[in-house]
């Protein structure tokens, strides 16, 4: 007999199809029968050891997250309920070119330096890895949810080059080839770029393209964080278009949001660069959060020029009056490329963490909020910030346009992805809320989407990019990762003054037939494993 039978499930499947009622039976990890409404009327229902009443909720696959920011939490929380608790049965780890593997020990210390706004300084964890498959490894001894990983383009050229604003050499161009390979070999899906953060940025465009002709020779996916979101984005969308059409490589474009002022209300002439592309033949998807203001690190603002070298340098020009002043030029006045070209608004910039509690007085309030308090100048306040907490803090950056937001989220190649940063006394709600807002906001009170469209964009269509051929549907053969859900009660419990509260209407939620969400409670399940890419 059969290990579960979810029983009068409204099915939504995946696929966009409208939904139906029906038996789902799950053994082995996988879904073995779905006996619809009208099929099983005079005939015998299916049984199983345990029988699971779904009257009244919806069926779907488990979520996919294109975006996320786990790739220590993962390690460091079994429980992990910011994402479980939202019904994301994966999320793709390795973002925005900085991540955690390849490295050598010098490369591991700098990254964990530069990155600890996203994900703590990782002194609690045990960096036993140093290769992509040591850490998919890593991941395989059990997690809370399956996890891909997408290679960092900016941490193979610390590992290759350094943290220098130059030209790679032939020799290290061929290093950093070598070491994609292998970390495609290893079972990453592709790769990803912050052409906004250092050192990534610092890569021309025929490096990149290099590289990404690698990542298509394996059949993955290059996930560009591209050079600007703010003045000149437009452009940098089409640059990444072009990159990728040179290399022959698929485009999923990352956080793809339209901010700043000078983008509001431009969201359509993005799509119609991406149509453009899509009618020519370009493979190209991309995903959002349901917010409109953004997230990262109240460094990643700062002038390329001066994050050269990597965070010992940048502490070096920081504590330096002199340069210090030109920085600060550069952020105010002329607006630098790591604020997306756009001259930084003190007032939009909110601290969200930091890696000093002593410091704690700064999270919640703006820069010019603190600044004010102290009667200084905001850079002044942001300038000893960075110093006393030696880059850590991470921040909320207000800019983002809500019709810009709507607009893209219909797009016939969007997917969802949280962009979540768990670290910090008041990280982004999007952490924890972005999956159950779709579905709340979005799709019962917007009505911007529907149901089965959003549950598609959500579940099989990142299925499809990360080329995963048993997972984003519901479909007999298929992996029981699996979501259920009230349709008239789902909505992100999180809010930008309670970022860490869990979700409503999401009781249950299996990763391989298993419950780890089991009626509104996290179980102490660890199902979760590395996907690795599928061979061509």
């Amino acid at each position: 007999m059969e290990e579960l039978v979810i029983r009068d499930a409204d099915v939504v499947d995946g696929s966009g199809a409208p939904a139906y009622r029906a038996d789902v039976v799950v053994d082995g990890g996988r879904i073995v029968g779905i006996v619809q409404e009208a099929a099983a009327a005079g005939c015998q229902r299916p049984k199983a050891r345990r029988e699971l009443d779904a009257e009244g909720l919806v069926l779907s696959p488990g979520f996919i997250d294109m975006h996320a920011h786990s790739d220590l939490a993962l390690l460091r929380d079994p429980d992990h309920s910011a994402k479980a608790a939202q019904g994301v049965t994966l999320e793709v780890l390795g973002q925005d070119g900085l991540s955690y593997a390849p490295v050598d020990d010098r490369t591991l210390t700098e990254v964990r330096s530069a990155i600890a706004g996203w994900n703590g300084p990782g002194d609690d964890i045990d960096f036993d890895w140093r290769s992509v498959g040591e850490y998919l490894d890593r991941l395989d001894r059990g997690i809370a949810v399956n996890a891909a990983y997408l290679i960092p383009q900016g941490t193979v050229r610390a590992l290759a080059v350094g943290w220098e604003d130059r030209p790679a050499t032939p020799r290290e161009l061929d290093r950093m080839r070598q070491l994609v390979a292998e970390g495609l070999e290893q079972g990453a899906v592709g790769l990803s770029s912050g052409l906004t953060y250092t050192p990534g940025m610092y890569a021309q465009d025929a490096e990149l393209t290099e590289l990404c002709r690698v990542v298509a020779s394996y059949g993955g996916y290059y996930c560009p964080h591209h050079r600007s979101y703010g003045a000149g984005a437009l452009a940098a969308y089409a640059e990444m278009v072009e990159l990728t059409r040179k290399a022959g490589c698929p485009l999923h474009l990352a956080h793809a949001t339209m901010n700043f002022g000078e983008n509001e209300g431009r969201a359509p002439e993005l799509l119609a660069l991406l149509d453009e592309a899509l009618e020519a033949g370009a493979d190209i998807s991309l995903d959002t959060y349901p917010y409109t203001p953004g997230s990262t690190t109240l460094a990643a603002l700062l002038p390329s020029w001066a994050s050269e070298g990597g965070p010992a340098q940048i502490l070096r020009r920081l504590a330096d009056d002199e340069t210090a002043e030109r920085v600060r030029h550069h952020m105010e006045v002329v607006g630098a490329d790591g604020c997306h070209g756009v001259p930084v608004d003190w007032e939009t910039i909110e601290i969200s963490g930091v890696g000093d509690p002593a410091l704690g007085e700064y999270v919640g309030r703006t820069v010019r909020e603190s600044a004010a308090a102290r009667g200084e100048t905001p850079w002044t306040t942001a300038r000893r910030l960075l110093l006393d907490d030696r880059l850590a803090p991470s921040i909320l950056q207000h800019v983002g346009h809500e019709e810009n937001v709507r607009t893209i989220m219909r797009h016939r190649v969007h997917t969802g992805g949280s962009d979540g940063i768990l670290q910090g006394a008041k990280p982004h709600p999007r952490a924890y809320g972005t999956f159950p807002r779709y579905l709340g906001r979005y799709v019962r009170e917007l009505g911007v989407l529907s149901l089965e469209d959003c549950v598609a964009h959500l579940t099989s269509r990142p299925a499809a990019r990360l080329r995963l051929a048993d997972r984003g549907l519901v479909r007999e053969g298929y992996r029981a990762d699996l979501v259920l859900f009230d349709p008239a009660t789902v909505a992100a419990g999180s809010t930008f003054d309670r970022p860490r509260t869990l979700p409503t209407g999401v009781p249950h939620v299996l990763i391989d037939g298993r419950f780890v969400i089991e009626d509104g409670r996290r179980t102490d399940v660890l199902a979760g494993r590395a996907v690795r890419r599928s061979p061509m």
